[in-house]
């Protein structure tokens, strides 16, 4: 009786742990529960992000968001009409997603929105961890943006120029430092002067193909190349100031006929740069 107890006790002790494993493994993932924004007709909010935005999308036809399409610009603005509940989703220049749950409300307590880096929801583009040996920095196992982040620094620290890969325009100077090759990405080190006394807002800078076309009818078809990573972009350049900054592009090469421009542009002026690169120095970088 007493060995029959105890393998009955057994039994339980088992079957409640393949119970209790079989909760463990069903438990659902981490629900992310996401803020509400509320509009109306009337009034826009104003959302504000860390990030220029690529791109707005909301779930219905009665809500509307609006942004910069072409110079990507840090806000945007939703308005609503009487209907259904949806969602507003936000992708960022550098990939960042942000989503939130929208409503229509006649009266509005709130009209803007200073969204920080802590409220993405995830990336378009899954962190990779980097697992291959004697990289160029010594950092093994780290996020690609880390990565990117050390090495961009590291190349910043450096004194390595690779020609005379400049333009010039009412005082200021768009020159390229240096082109390098690493891990299946081109990194362009990247410098602005600034020599005259008035300041210089940046709009954009921004990298493009050029392919021309010949025939009765020339043209000039434009792809821009959009960057993974920018590192120390600034917004402003005093006068009499210089700033450097890389701007990391997946790997690419040129074929005969095409050429690199790189856009500088001014917010609210004109001093505006367009800088050719010359295919040699994209098919063969440092």
């Amino acid at each position: 009786m007493k060995n029959l107890f105890i393998a009955l006790n057994l039994i339980s002790v088992i079957t409640y742990g393949r119970l209790y494993a079989q909760e463990e493994i069903s438990l659902p993932e981490k629900t992310i529960i996401l803020d509400t924004i509320y509009a109306n007709d009337t009034k826009n909010v104003a959302l504000f992000f860390p990030d220029p935005i690529r791109q707005g999308i909301t779930g219905s036809e009665n809500f509307i968001f609006t942004y910069n399409r072409d110079k990507g610009q840090y806000f945007g603005l939703l308005q609503a009409t009487p209907g259904e509940d949806s969602n507003l989703l936000i992708i960022s220049m550098n990939g960042s997603i942000y989503s939130y749950i929208v409503k229509y409300k006649e009266q509005l307590s709130k009209l803007n929105y200073f969204v920080p880096r802590t409220k993405s929801i995830g990336n378009e583009k899954p962190v990779v961890k980097n697992t291959e040996p004697n990289d160029s920095v010594g950092y093994k196992n780290v996020s690609r943006t880390v990565y990117y982040k050390k090495f961009s620094n590291f190349l910043l620290a450096r004194t390595q120029k690779i020609g005379k890969i400049k333009k010039r325009s009412d005082g200021i100077v768009l020159r390229v430092e240096n082109i390098v090759f690493d891990r299946s990405s081109l990194y362009f080190v990247i410098e602005i002067e600034n020599s005259s006394s008035l300041d210089y807002d940046l709009n954009f800078l921004k990298f493009y193909t050029e392919t021309k076309k010949q025939g009765k009818r020339k043209s000039i078809q434009k792809l821009e190349k959009q960057p993974v990573y920018t590192h120390q972009l600034p917004f402003k350049i005093t006068g009499k100031e210089m700033k450097r900054m890389v701007f990391v592009l997946p790997k690419f090469s040129l074929a005969d006929g095409k050429r690199l421009v790189i856009e500088l542009n001014e917010q609210n002026g004109e001093r505006n740069i367009n800088l050719n690169v010359k295919k040699r120095f994209i098919n063969n970088p440092n």
